[in-house]
């Protein structure tokens, strides 16, 4: 049967395409469609080190979910509508208003509104990509979570897609309650939630230089070294069941590594150093 695989923000880029489309055996599961999706070109490698997340039918499902003929299936990598009468959700390329989500909080019994706003700094702007039909989705989900765990009069969530200038706003959270404690809780959990599980990524971009932004794996995502690694043996009989490289007093301690095989092991770095200009000019200077 034919796949199509819809890819998103780092994904999408080096596979050159939005869209990869599959030829899996009657019976496939996720995990099959990953291995062949690794076998795209581009994708091997990203894929091998990067904790991926499957999305079937818009829901996150475990890599053994059986993959049926017109299934829409989607490959969330780490991130960064509807509505109810009492919680909001969108996903806009439009800019956002904060006064007008206030607005959409108001209710006759909440004595605090907590607004959050999350603003484009230090870069010429932000450009974010969302998979957002299942964002939306995930963000109301969210939002009528919130509402029950902390007694919310209203909440509404907005984010922007597209390119985000320095200075504006790329997300509003805002939330209504009797009392403040309870709207600035519900508030922080909103925003946490929507920052770790809604599938919507970010690039900063300066001139022309873009990077896209290490984000939160999706819930249970794990990369193909990581899935690897689980059939690994674990700690040996001879050591009681405990880490090695663990003393009794759960200190880092030094062991011996001559028995093991050689191995090659690739590890990659990247950090922003930022400094005044008289900072720069000294360690230029040496």
């Amino acid at each position: 049967m034919e796949v199509d695989v819809r890819l998103f923000a780092i994904l999408r880029e080096r596979a050159g395409t939005g869209t990869l489309r599959l030829e899996l055996t009657e019976g496939a599961t996720v995990a099959d469609a990953l291995a062949a999706a690794a076998r795209a070109p581009g994708l091997g490698e990203t894929l091998s080190r990067m904790p991926v997340r499957a999305a079937l039918n818009r829901e996150y499902v475990a890599d053994d979910a059986p993959i049926a003929p017109g299934d829409e299936l989607a490959l969330i990598p780490p991130v960064s509508g509807g509505a109810t009468a009492a919680a909001r959700a969108r996903i806009t390329d439009r800019p956002l208003s904060i006064p007008d989500l206030a607005a959409a909080v108001t209710r006759p019994g909440a004595g605090a509104i907590v607004v959050f706003c999350g603003i484009t700094r230090e870069v010429e702007r932000l450009e974010y990509e969302a998979y957002a039909e299942m964002a939306g989705e995930r963000i109301e989900r969210i939002l009528d979570d919130c509402l029950a765990a902390h007694d919310l009069e209203a909440a509404a969530a907005e984010h922007r897609v597209g390119s985000v200038p320095l200075g504006e706003p790329s997300v509003v959270v805002a939330v209504s309650a009797a009392h403040r404690g309870e709207a600035f809780a519900g508030a922080r959990e909103a925003i946490d939630r929507i920052k770790a599980e809604a599938p919507i990524f970010k690039r900063e971009v300066e001139g022309d230089r873009g990077r896209w932004v290490d984000g939160t794996p999706p819930p249970g995502a794990e990369s193909a070294a990581a899935r690897s690694a689980e059939s690994a043996p674990g700690p040996s009989a001879e050591s009681g069941g405990r880490l090695t490289h663990l003393d009794d007093a759960g200190s880092a301690r030094m062991v011996d590594v001559g028995a093991k095989a050689p191995t090659e092991r690739v590890a990659v770095a990247e950090a922003r150093v930022r400094m005044s200009p008289d900072a720069a000019a000294a360690v230029e200077a040496g």
